[in-house]
């Protein structure tokens, strides 16, 4: 890998010599350089996903040469829409900020349904090289605000939508989301990286249990674990199973550095009735997983407690539709009952440690 400068906006704020960072500013750093120190493996985790269909159609039109990872962050100088970093070559000044931040996205029709019309446009820069996740998605610039787009079955995009809804009437920071004819759409919560997101993965490495998380997380800020530990109840309400080390994380101060609080509660789509109606009382590991952690911390978590009128209306303002089957007719209501009982599993697993 050639030798290259990682910059924040215009500001040089480490050399990447031998796939090793180099500080230059190391409080401006991206986090997961206070941890580790593997540049290349930083640039690759922000590549968009290959086994996406959609993605190796994007990078045949867009002509790269060679289709891997590190490849394809490069081509866009490591740039994102979520953050302020990118890379170039370690010597070479004949690019600045302005020039490698997208302010156009001609590849979202191929990014998210593979419309073959974009086979028609000449390559040029496209966030969608560094849109990262495992379904198909694209980013699109609406009067001057960036919408990620994804695609998925009627269920997920359900799922998804409730899920946004029932964590805005418990008064949790939810990333903002809306139904888009067949898609559904999600805003940047950076609001065009005027802050940093950064992925836990920068903190916690690649650990799923909750007490690491959490202890890694409250050695850099209690405010932050106080509200991962919000976060856990939620995916154990909503039956999140696919929480990740790139779907949360922190907010930073793109100029000093500084640690904001907890990123915006995203990425929903692989929980509630995504993957089938769920049979049987609800006691799997995101209840009894989240009931260990509170017993580890020892202090009850106060939560909003659903009224189950508020859930029912939401789910039936959704415009996407449930299969019905010979044991769920009505799924819509199913669907909200069900978060029901789980908030009452998660009450009864807990102990008296959820105070409502």
């Amino acid at each position: 890998m050639q030798d290259l400068l990682l910059l924040s906006r215009d500001t040089p704020i480490a050399m990447i010599k031998n796939s090793i960072a180099e500080p230059i500013i190391p409080e401006r750093l991206p986090l997961y350089f206070r941890y580790f120190s593997d540049a290349k493996a930083w640039l690759e985790s922000r590549a968009v996903d290959d086994h996406r269909t959609n993605s190796r159609l994007l990078k045949k039109a867009l002509r790269l040469g060679n289709r891997d990872d590190l490849t394809s962050v490069l081509a866009v100088n490591a740039a994102t829409i979520t953050d302020n970093y990118w890379v170039r070559p370690l010597g070479d000044d004949s690019l600045c900020y302005s020039d490698v931040r997208f302010k156009m996205n001609l590849f979202d029709q191929l990014a998210l349904c593979g419309s073959v019309h974009s086979f028609d446009q000449p390559p040029s820069r496209t966030p969608e090289l560094t849109n990262i996740g495992s379904f198909e998605k694209c980013w699109r610039l609406e009067n001057d605000q960036w919408w990620m787009y994804k695609s998925g079955k009627q269920e997920e995009l359900f799922s998804e939508m409730l899920a946004f809804r029932v964590g805005k009437l418990l008064g949790l920071p939810m990333a903002e989301y809306e139904p888009a004819g067949s898609y559904i759409k999600s805003r940047d919560f950076t609001e065009n990286a005027c802050v940093d997101f950064e992925p836990a993965a920068g903190i916690i490495g690649s650990a799923f249990n909750y007490i690491k998380i959490y202890k890694a997380l409250k050695a850099i800020s209690v405010e932050i674990a106080e509200m991962y530990v919000r976060m856990c109840y939620y995916d154990g309400l909503i039956l999140n199973m696919d929480r990740h080390e790139y779907n949360f994380g922190a907010l930073r101060d793109c100029s000093t550095g500084e640690l904001l609080g907890f990123a915006p509660f995203f990425d929903h789509n692989i929980a509630l009735v995504s993957r089938g109606y769920p049979i049987g009382e609800p006691k799997d590991m995101l209840i009894t997983d989240f009931a260990e952690l509170l017993r580890f911390i020892g202090k009850p978590l106060y939560v909003k407690k659903l009224v189950e009128d508020e859930v029912l209306a939401e789910s039936q303002r959704i415009p996407f539709e449930l299969p019905s089957t010979a044991s769920v007719s009505a799924p819509k209501e199913f669907t909200a009952k069900y978060i029901l009982r789980r908030e009452k599993a998660l009450n009864e697993h807990c102990a008296g440690l959820i105070e409502h």
